[in-house]
Parts: structure tokens; C-alpha cells; sequence
């Protein structure tokens, strides 16, 4: 008989992007192990969501919600579903002093079930150029760069067919390449080989140039259903013929600085029909005929003149604002010598730049491309934009105030990305 559920364990699970892929793809998950409270209320939410859907009871979250306030957290929604939905979401920070309770968290929530996957991408700020460069020497004693040893751990207890470790590019020369030697060390000797590519989001369907790195691994002895051993999948680049501000944004109310609340229902200003790569994508379908946090951040005057610039210059030379060469009563900050790409305008014609995390502070480095900038009219990108930049279904609901969810979505994994790589798996198991 062929085993038709394929399930997996999602660590460091962030709001679930990774997860949301493979679960679009028809693999269960068993349990997210995240440190973050709001990511975990997310996923929480998201938990929900599936399981009402499984049993055509949509409206459950529908009314959700249409009845949703500000500041309230999902519990309303949790209720309404077997507690085994939400007791797969584990609140925990990995490390040597947790570790035990985690497995034997997940110990009980898999019975007997065989773990087919491991998947998730331990945080990466300690890798990252931009974390490098804002903790200075810190980064070296960052715990957060040990996180991949028990990443190892998992795979040890629970034997996966495969596992999928996704990071940023900067595990490749962090500490001149030792952690990722260690990682293939460590993989190895429990039985596991691995492989190394780097994926572009923006050549597999998703309208943003971000790059990852993504590790896929298998165990040695392991053979596929065809008889064959495995291997790393083979993801086929796609030519993208769409845009942002056409095909991404433009079926979302105008909105100013401020404008818009975290809970508000957003109604869509066109018909599904017109919007192909929304279809396509599955970011927006037929079950909901509107979307939530369309909210956008306050501006003061200063900031929302630096837009006007940027705007008009990217529209006149396709060019990126230098903050060193703007007028002196607009400079508020005396670094004029790093990080001059501070304020960037989302390119409307094409693919965004990379979302990271830093959106949660402000949104000077996504400045939405109004086509007619004023004072009056131009601001950074909603939570909604954001997510669609991240590929992340209009149904998704990010728990926790707009910072919180701006921070999610930062850090999360592209659902596109998720889902290429998902279904390209699920083809050798």
C-alpha cells in the first residue's frame, strides 16, 4: 500500500512559511518548535485554519475574523478545535537545557507515526552580513551559531527520510566555513550525506530576489519508491513575466501613512479573474472575498519627503536613493559612510528587493512605489504587501501587534519557495 500522508517537523518554525509550503504540497505536519510567542500564536492560528478547512468548516475562521479585535490573541479561534490542533505548535527555545522536553513533546504528539521529514532553518542572524556587521565581534560568542548542533540532534532521534535546512548565504564564509563543515561533519556521521545549492525565490515564482541557501539531505541507505537513492531536487527556474505593482499590489485600496488597522477586513478592489498571478500563486482564492492587515505605518514629514525623493528618482533613473546625497536638513542620522541604500523604493515593474526582519523597525528600505508621490500620499509597504511580497496566502493571519507581524514576515520562508521545494520531495518519497 503506498503511504499517501507524508508528515514533518518543523524547527525553528518562524510564522510558518516553510511548513505552509509543505503543507500546500499534502504532507502533515506533527509538530513547530518556535522560541518567538507571537510567531507560535501564528502558527496556532494557522493550525486552526487547516483543520477547519480539512472539514469544510471554513466559516468558523471566516467569523474569526469578521469579529477579530485589535490586541486580542487567537484563543477565540483555538478553542473552537481539538486542543491536539494547537499542542502541535511547542513554545520552546532549543538548547541543551530544553532539548529533552521538546522530544518528549513531540514523542507524544507522533504516537507511532514515522517522521518522513525534518525541516526548518535555525535563526540566522549570527550568519548574516547585516547581523555581522551590527553586533561586531558579539557574533562570535551569539549563541544562535551553535543552533544547527541540534538541529542534528532531531534528525539523530527521529531518523527522517530527508531534511530540508534552509539559512542565509552567510553560513557559507561564517567563521572562515567552520560551522558549515562541522554541519556535513556531524550529518555524516549519523548516517546522513548532504548537498548545497542556492536558491534565487525570484527564478521559482516568487516576485522578490531573495537568495537561500538550501540544504536538502538524505539518509545514506535510503531508497526512493522507483528504487533509486536519493537526491537533491531538481528545481526548474522559471522565466517571470509578471510585476509588482501590477500584479501583486493593485487589487488592494489605495492607503496612506498610518492609515488602515491591524484587524480590519480589506475588501479586494478587482475580481479574482483579473489578477493571474495571485491565482497562480495561491495568495489570493475564491474562499474569501477579502483580506486583513492592509495596515500601513506613520511617517513623519521628514521621512515622508526622503520618499518623495526616492520615488521620483527611481521612477526618473531606475536608480536607489544614496543617503549621503541627500539635502542636509533631511539627514537625521550622521553615518553618511554605510548602509547608504537606507531608503529603497520596492521596484513596481518587476521583482521586490529581499524582505528581512529589520521591516519590523521601520520601513525606510520599502518605501511602496506610489506612481504620483506627495507628502500627503507616500508610505512604506502595509503588512499585507509585505506578506504577498513573501508569498503568504491573504488568509494567513499573523497574531500579535503590526511590529510583531512585519518581524514574522521578515524572517519567514517564501510559501512559493516552500512549495517547489515540497512537491519536488514528495516525488521521491
Amino acid at each position: 500500500m503506498v503511504k499517501k500522508k507524508y508528515t514533518f517537523i518543523d524547527l525553528f518554525a518562524g510564522a510558518g512559511g516553510l511548513s505552509e509550503g509543505f503543507v500546500r504540497a499534502g504532507f502533515t505536519p506533527i509538530a513547530h518548535v518556535e522560541m518567538d510567542k507571537y510567531a507560535c500564536d501564528t502558527l496556532r492560528t494557522r493550525a486552526a485554519y487547516h483543520y477547519l478547512r480539512g472539514k469544510n468548516e471554513l466559516d468558523v475562521y471566516k467569523k474569526y475574523l469578521l469579529e477579530k479585535k485589535e490586541g486580542e490573541n487567537g484563543e477565540k479561534l483555538w478553542k473552537q478545535v481539538p486542543k491536539s490542533i494547537t499542542d502541535s505548535v511547542i513554545h520552546e527555545t532549543i538548547s541543551s537545557t530544553t532539548i529533552d522536553n521538546i522530544f518528549q513533546k513531540i514523542d507524544s504528539l507522533k504516537g507511532k507515526a514515522t517522521v518522513d521529514l525534518i525541516i526548518g532553518g535555525p535563526p540566522c542572524q549570527a550568519y548574516s552580513i547585516v547581523g555581522r556587521s551590527r553586533m561586531g565581534k558579539s557574533v562570535e560568542e551569539d549563541p544562535r551559531n551553535e543552533l544547527y548542533k541540534f538541529y542534528v540532534k532531531f534528525l539523530e532521534r527521529y531518523t527522517p527520510k530527508m531534511f530540508v535546512f534552509e539559512n542565509v548565504l552567510g553560513l557559507i564564509t561564517a567563521k572562515k566555513g567552520e560551522p558549515l563543515k562541522d554541519l556535513k561533519q556531524l550529518v555524516d556521521s549519523i548516517g546522513y550525506e548532504m548537498q548545497i545549492q542556492v536558491q534565487n525565490a525570484s527564478e521559482l515564482g516568487v516576485l522578490q530576489r531573495r537568495q537561500r541557501l538550501i540544504i536538502v539531505g538524505w539518509k545514506k541507505s535510503g531508497i526512493n519508491s522507483k528504487g533509486e537513492r536519493y537526491f537533491y531536487p531538481q528545481l526548474k527556474k522559471e522565466k517571470n513575466i509578471y510585476a509588482v505593482m501590477k500584479d501583486l499590489f493593485s487589487d488592494l485600496p489605495q492607503r496612506k501613512a498610518g492609515e488602515g488597522s491591524i484587524a480590519e477586513l480589506v475588501p479586494y478592489t478587482k475580481p479574482l479573474k483579473e489578477m493571474k498571478y495571485l491565482r497562480e500563486s495561491w495568495i489570493r482564492d475564491s474562499d474569501f472575498d477579502f483580506t486583513t492587515q492592509h495596515v500601513a505605518r506613520p511617517h513623519n514629514v521628514n521621512d515622508r519627503e526622503i520618499y518623495c525623493l526616492a520615488i521620483k528618482q527611481w521612477q526618473e533613473k531606475k536608480k536607489q536613493l544614496d543617503y549621503s546625497k541627500l539635502p542636509a536638513h533631511l539627514q537625521t542620522h550622521k553615518n553618511t559612510k554605510s548602509f547608504l541604500d537606507r531608503y529603497s523604493v520596492v521596484d513596481p515593474d518587476g521583482c521586490s528587493h529581499t524582505v528581512v526582519a529589520h521591516i519590523s523597525k521601520d520601513g525606510h528600505y520599502y518605501i511602496y512605489p506610489t506612481p504620483n508621490p506627495t507628502i500627503e500620499n507616500v508610505r512604506s509597504i502595509t503588512v499585507r504587501e509585505a506578506a504577498r511580497l513573501q508569498s503568504f496566502p491573504d488568509d494567513y493571519y499573523f497574531e500579535g501587534s503590526r511590529g510583531a507581524a512585519f518581524k514574522q514576515i521578515g524572517n519567514a520562508v517564501p510559501v512559493v519557495l516552500a512549495y517547489k521545494i515540497a512537491e519536488e520531495l514528495k516525488k521521491q518519497l
